[in-house]
């Protein structure tokens, strides 16, 4: 019988095992409600099914369908155009005004943070009605537009084939600016004021302090908030069927905005199931490079 080495035996003894009883609830909530749904998606993505009827069995036929739909690979290009919007933009403000936010001392600062976050906890379908209402040909844009003598210019900007997707984008950055700019404030405030005060000594002006900065001790935070964002860019389906319903045409329609049709209209849940493990797969995909990219430029 082999022996047990004294290393061991310490290990064990110092491990307070009972401790792993408390993760019993919080995994068996995941397990139950993440990983079996998940896995029960990709089960039913191999058949052919309406939901009702028995389905039949369809292999990996539904997976290569999607690389040969033309309209379901532009909605994919359409959700990278989101990543401009929903992920570039709002981390660029978020630099911005935090750069802004620590040079200058700004009165009341924390009102001042909370109403710049405040489009992340509205419903976004209440920011989905309002945003179609300021988008109106009567609403409040083509009002300025209209008032400084530019109507040629104001039109119905969720009805144009060439507005509607960058104008729902810009819905996006709105909401999403304010995560950003809490994340990078609140790393920024843990930065010690002597860097501050040794950029200052040596002539730093406020573009050179936040380039050596600010913006090196943000790292952590900006591999969060990029993470965070891109995959609200790509899962994103509230706003966009909230104010065009992925129209006109398939101008802004998005991989999400096919799952819910192919499951509750046109009843292709096959197909849809699909769509939604290749969508996941993508989301996973992309985050892990996001992480990767900046742990070897922190390294």
């Amino acid at each position: 019988m082999t022996s047990v080495s004294p290393a061991v035996k310490e290990w064990a003894r110092r491990q307070y095992w009972p401790a792993y009883l408390y993760l019993l609830p919080g995994a068996a909530f995941y397990i139950l409600f993440v990983l079996r749904p998940l896995f029960t998606t990709a089960w039913i993505s191999l058949f052919d099914w309406d939901g009702l009827t028995l389905g039949s069995w369809a292999g990996l036929d539904n997976y290569t369908a999607l690389l040969s739909d033309p309209v379901l690979r532009s909605s994919l290009l359409h959700s990278l155009v989101f990543i401009v919007f929903y992920a570039l933009v709002p981390v660029a403000v978020g630099l911005i005004l935090t750069g802004l936010m620590v040079r200058i001392r700004i009165r009341g600062l924390a009102v001042f943070r909370s109403l710049l976050f405040i489009p992340q906890v509205l419903s976004t379908v209440v920011i989905a009605v309002s945003w179609r209402w300021i988008y109106d040909t009567d609403g409040p844009v083509n009002g300025l537009l209209r008032a400084v003598g530019l109507d040629g210019v104001a039109r119905s900007w969720l009805g144009d084939y060439g507005t509607a997707l960058p104008s729902v984008g810009l819905i996006g950055s709105w909401i999403m600016y304010g995560l950003c700019m809490v994340l990078f404030l609140t790393g920024a405030m843990r930065i010690p004021r002597e860097l501050f005060e040794a950029a200052r000594l040596d002539g730093a002006g406020p573009v050179r302090e936040f380039f050596t900065v600010i913006l090196p001790a943000l790292r952590g935070e900006i591999s969060i908030a990029l993470v965070l964002t891109v995959t609200q860019a790509l899962r994103n389906f509230d706003i966009v069927w909230n104010t065009t319903t992925g129209g006109p045409g398939n101008s802004t329609t998005v991989p999400s905005v096919f799952i819910y049709q192919g499951a509750f209209v046109t009843r292709q849940v096959g197909s849809a199931a699909a769509v939604g493990i290749a969508l996941t797969v993508l989301t996973l995909v992309v985050c892990a490079v996001i992480m990767r990219v900046l742990r070897e430029r922190k390294g």
